[in-house]
């Protein structure tokens, strides 16, 4: 069992899916548009993935992961009464990417647009681009969050205020896929 903060880290639900689906390793974070800090900070280094619904949008996906978003927006309406919650992350590493031959050298080791990864990295030009990389698990039956407005918007991090019930951690991918993963990931950024 892994200890178990009440902290969330929201990320679009196409990507939190392709997370707990094993076919993504890491998220690319400048930090979300009201952000409190102005810039993205690495708030906690275990969280629940929140699912995030706004701002999705297809042309930001490479072209396999498209029509994906229509399937996520079936968990969510405007005025849901609760917050589903299905996956678990631990931060294995947090690498800052300063420039494009970085971001270009991982482009085949994610679900976004090699435009839209540019975009990430262009926005707020002075912050780097944080690449991180996640060990993630999937909980073994899902969590239902009372909806809070604190949940809403564009932020990377919320507090979840209510006691969670535990729930057992089942790693996405084996230790062994997940190394195979990881140590692609470090070659493509000569690390």
């Amino acid at each position: 069992m892994l200890n178990q903060e009440t902290v969330a880290f929201k990320e679009w639900a196409v990507t939190v899916d392709s997370l707990l689906k094993g076919e993504l390793i890491f998220v690319l974070r400048k930090g979300g548009i009201v952000e409190e800090t102005k810039h993205f900070e690495l708030s906690s280094h275990q969280f629940y993935l929140m699912p995030a619904y706004e701002h999705q949008k297809e042309h930001l996906l490479k072209e396999p992961y498209q029509g994906r978003i229509a399937g996520t927006m079936n968990e969510w309406s405007p005025d849901q009464s609760h917050m589903k919650l299905q996956g678990y992350a631990e931060v294995v590493e947090d690498i800052l990417i300063h420039d494009l031959e970085k971001l270009h050298a991982v482009s085949e080791l994610h679900i976004w647009t090699e435009q839209f990864a540019e975009e990430r990295l262009k926005w707020k030009k002075t912050q780097p681009l944080h690449l991180i990389v996640l060990r993630v698990y999937r909980l073994d039956e899902p969590l239902m969050t009372t909806m809070q407005d604190a949940y809403r918007g564009c932020k990377s991090w919320v507090s979840i205020e209510e006691h969670l019930p535990e729930r057992k951690f089942v790693p996405v991918l084996s230790d062994e896929e997940f190394r195979k993963q990881y140590e692609k990931l470090k070659q493509a950024l000569s690390i």
